[in-house]
């Protein structure tokens, strides 16, 4: 770290603590013994949506939990089980080392989440994410998780 003070290139870090969402370094130069203060902050790439349309959005999580929000109300569904699935979707983007994703991929991931963890929040996202036209599309994702849970039924009743 360069010193503000005489420009020497090299200091050393007396005290180092954390400050809102970066890190707060006290520093004294190796040269004229000056003492100064840096922050440190963790890059984040910058991760973007594609939209249907093939339009780019910058990734929201705020966006997400709010649509999980609407899924979930009046389910017994805590706030950390809905973290946990932003963490999810997040944590996907991270794993693929690309700062891209499709909005279908985000849905599948929430649609997968929200199978195991609550059927009405999943049929009242998939509503939404899989874009029902009529009442046929609510009966057959109904009938595919009556089916998935029959079978987990008699799975659990033959042991």
């Amino acid at each position: 770290m360069k010193c503000p003070y005489c420009g020497f290139e090299d200091s050393k870090v007396i005290d180092s603590r954390p400050s809102d969402d970066r890190k707060r370094r006290r520093r004294e130069c190796l040269s004229c013994r000056k003492r100064f203060t840096t922050y440190e902050i963790v890059e984040q790439p910058l991760r973007i949506v594609i939209k249907r349309d093939g339009s780019l959005e910058p990734y929201n999580r705020n966006k997400l939990l709010s649509g999980i929000y609407h899924a979930i109300k009046k389910r017994p569904v805590t706030i950390s089980q809905v973290n946990s699935i932003a963490d999810t979707v997040e944590e996907s983007y991270a794993s693929s080392w690309n700062s891209q994703m499709t909005s279908d991929h985000i849905g599948s991931l929430v649609l997968e989440e929200l199978r195991h963890l609550d059927h009405i929040a999943y049929i009242r996202f998939a509503s939404v994410y899989q874009d029902f036209n009529d009442v046929a599309g609510f009966i057959a994702a109904i009938t595919d998780l009556d089916r998935e849970a029959a079978a987990v039924f008699d799975s659990e009743n033959k042991s």
